[in-house]
């Protein structure tokens, strides 16, 4: 496939969003720039390949196929399978939200912890999370757990673009930031307190590197009013600990 051609087709399925999963060509050919004539053809291509599908009210989403070859990636086959009897162990000890994330981004500057798992039951509480969603690193637990991995230089990078606030209680200021990290590392766990919703608070471990996998982490998410930071992290990272152990063995 030609360069241009699939950086259409790119510009194309990143239309789509967790906001927005799905969209008329109108919208689409607003977006990409795509004269309408090309965008049609390629529309039908992506359909006719089950990358794409339509869908109501002449709209577009993403195709089953699409989906079939990303259950492919390393992240699921590997990974998150590995992961699943983990986090299920995890989840029966807390009764809390579990979450496996990797560190996802071409540079640090565009980093964000990418979610390849999740655990919830009836009782855990609401959270923003969803597999295949992204969220910041500074302000989620397994985010700063992911960022407590990193060394001095990857940190500087990210820390040249502003800390963005998702509540009044998100860290914004390198400083602190870096103090907590330090923390983190020390202790072998990071934590989160309403940083990303208010009322909840997070506990996450980083996994040891695993070779050709991203940086991992895993972590509970629990209500400010049952959290029991030295009940959580020993269990967060046992967890840790177990996975590491059998992605080596399964390499």
């Amino acid at each position: 496939m030609a360069d241009g051609m699939l950086t259409r087709v790119v510009s194309v399925l990143s239309c789509f969003t967790e906001d927005e999963p799905d969209a008329t060509a109108g919208r689409i050919a607003q977006r990409t720039g795509i004269p309408s004539s090309t965008l049609h053809r390629l529309l039908a291509d992506l359909v006719a390949e089950g990358l794409l599908a339509r869908g109501p009210g002449r709209t577009y989403t993403i195709g089953a196929r699409l989906w079939e070859l990303g259950e492919l990636s390393p992240l699921s086959l590997r990974l998150r399978e590995t992961a699943l009897s983990h986090m299920v162990r995890l989840y029966e000890a807390t009764g809390e939200n579990v979450h496996l994330a990797v560190l996802d981004g071409a540079t640090p500057e565009t980093s964000a912890a990418l979610y390849v798992g999740r655990l919830t039951g009836s009782d855990s509480i609401p959270t923003l999370s969803r597999m295949g969603g992204r969220h910041p690193l500074h302000t989620t637990g397994v985010g700063k757990a992911l960022l407590s991995t990193r060394d001095g230089e990857w940190l500087d990078r990210f820390l040249t673009v502003p800390l963005e606030r998702e509540t009044t209680r998100s860290v914004t200021d390198p400083d602190e930031l870096r103090e907590q990290l330090a923390r983190a590392r020390a202790r072998g766990y990071a934590t989160t307190r309403e940083e990303m919703t208010l009322g909840n608070i997070s506990v996450a471990a980083p996994v040891a590197p695993v070779e050709d996998l991203p940086p991992i982490a895993i972590g509970v998410v629990v209500h400010l009013d049952r959290a029991d930071e030295r009940r959580l992290s020993p269990l967060v990272v046992q967890a840790a600990r177990d996975l590491h152990h059998d992605l080596r063995s399964s390499h």
